[in-house]
């Protein structure tokens, strides 16, 4: 075997950075407490795995009247993951019937 081919390929594998998925969480407005502590707990399985998680708030009829609603479950969810290293990626911004927010992981 060729040492220079042998030794291209190691230095190949060791610089190949491990593709980060995005992993999605749905929720609605209505969410208790408790449920939403659930998700948080997932969304932190997520980052520490090394994935992002999108957080994804559906609103059904006259819900999307109440947006304000999603911005505090949101909110929440913020004040849930204080203390946990990560970053927001993308600020929750409403799209149709649907809020959604990516939260990356942070250097450690």
């Amino acid at each position: 075997m060729d040492y220079g081919k042998y030794k291209y390929q190691l230095e190949k594998k060791s610089s190949s950075k491990k593709t980060s998925t995005v992993k999605e969480i749905k929720i609605r407005p209505q969410i208790s407490d408790h449920d939403l502590q659930l998700k948080v707990k997932h969304i932190k399985r997520f980052l520490e795995d090394g994935d992002k998680a999108k957080v994804t708030l559906f609103f059904r009829g006259r819900e999307i009247i109440h947006a304000e609603m999603g911005m505090r479950v949101f909110e929440k969810i913020k004040a849930l993951l204080v203390g946990f290293s990560h970053k927001i990626e993308q600020e929750p911004r409403l799209e149709g019937t649907t809020m959604s927010m990516i939260i990356a992981p942070g250097k450690d």
